[in-house]
């Protein structure tokens, strides 16, 4: 999928607004992990070289449509200028009339950052009277904020309708990975790795890519699901109940379409996910006793989706196998990442969602080994169920 993208004359001399990401986890007044920060600095860059002034606006954690003093960006200030190496001069205001003078003052080396747009309760109605008065002090737009195009809001969506709009480098390489794998010319054999606790949340990519995989890989939470649809007992492991009919009817649908379909042969099992000793963790195959809950693939289960993943040329990848955060749950998730990785090694095409996913290879140290990490969870599922994400339409060519 190609969007709309900008060249230096589109915007050179102009009053730029940039929807970017800074939804960043913060502690105590910092900012403890700066990569959707980081990800916007290719565009960022290309703005400013190409004489454009540039202002950034971003929601900021769930203030619900009014300030909220821990939510305001101006303690991500620091970091954005530590980030792209220019001074944020930070609006505490997103449509203040203040805006205009600050853009047409700014320097080379300077950005101006706005305050929380979810301080307004109209950005998330999509209100077109709101966007305008976003959009007054600006003279071109551009949307980078992949994580939030799922989203119709004021500052992603209706916003496109009143400036001349264009992706930014983030938004444009989502779209084309995300659009590859997606797309029913990825070559095979392509491997679709699922895991993360619920069937329900996967279950549009599942209808969307049935008929375009070659094999699917089912680990985390939602494989119990799987398991217990083919007869086996899975003690007291998650169980999406509402969907065991669709776990069902998907075994046979594979079966009829030559999909293969990989479960877990083996589980790590404990009492409690938040186990903190390995003497009270067992590896268990076949039915797992009452009681315990698999909480990672285990060690022939981890060979087989290697060798899965290792015939492939496609692989898109969205849950973790389990629960990753607790080390002694996470070498399921760590053995998948490196599959994954030496798959790319071998020019293999490899995506990965999105959320926790995207967090553990980072955790991990393995994201700049993928072709491509999604910076969006929910936005990369529903791109991946054929959903047409409104911050995207308005920029297809």
């Amino acid at each position: 999928m190609k969007l709309r993208t900008f060249v230096p004359e589109d915007v050179s001399g102009k009053r730029v607004l940039v929807r970017v990401d800074f939804n960043v986890p913060v502690k105590n007044g910092k900012v403890t992990d700066d990569n959707r920060i980081r990800a916007h600095a290719s565009t960022i860059s290309k703005l400013l070289s190409a004489g454009a002034k540039v202002a950034l606006v971003s929601h900021f954690g769930r203030p619900k449509g009014k300030p909220v003093p821990e939510m305001s960006l101006a303690h991500i200030a620091p970091d954005v200028e530590k980030v792209y190496g220019v001074k944020a001069k930070f609006v505490d205001d997103c449509i203040s009339p203040l805006i205009r003078a600050e853009l047409d003052s700014v320097c080379s080396n300077e950005i101006v950052l706005l305050e929380n747009v979810r301080f307004y309760d109209e950005e998330q109605k999509n209100d077109l009277e709101f966007a305008k008065k976003l959009a007054t002090p600006f003279e071109v737009f551009v949307m980078d904020a992949f994580s939030a195009s799922h989203r119709a809001d004021s500052s992603t969506s209706a916003i496109m309708t009143i400036l001349p709009s264009y992706a930014g480098d983030v938004l444009a390489r989502e779209a084309e990975m995300l659009g590859a794998v997606s797309s029913q010319d990825a070559k095979k054999p392509y491997v679709l790795i699922l895991g993360g606790a619920k069937v329900s949340d996967k279950i549009g990519v599942i209808e969307n890519l049935m008929k375009k995989v070659s094999k699917i890989l089912i680990g985390g939470g939602m494989a119990y699901t799987f398991l217990k649809a083919k007869g086996f007992k899975i003690g007291a492991s998650l169980c999406d109940t509402e969907k065991f009919g669709f776990a069902c009817d998907m075994l046979e649908s594979a079966e009829k379409l030559g999909v293969k379909i990989i479960l877990p042969v083996d589980s790590i099992v404990a009492p409690a996910f938040d186990t903190k000793k390995e003497d009270e963790t067992n590896i268990i195959e076949g039915n797992i006793p009452d009681g315990l809950m698999g909480l990672d693939i285990g060690p022939q289960t981890r060979n087989l989706f290697r060798k899965a993943v290792s015939e492939a040329k496609t692989v898109l990848w969205n849950g973790p196998m389990g629960v990753f955060e607790n080390p002694i749950f996470a070498d399921g998730t760590m053995a998948v990442g490196e599959a994954v990785a030496e798959c790319t090694a071998g020019g293999g095409t490899t995506v990965v969602g999105g959320g926790d996913t995207a967090a553990a290879v980072i955790q991990f140290g393995l994201a700049d080994k993928m072709s491509h990490v999604s910076t969006g969870g929910g936005a990369s599922l529903e791109f991946c169920e054929g959903k047409e994400l409104p911050g995207i339409k308005p920029l297809i060519i």
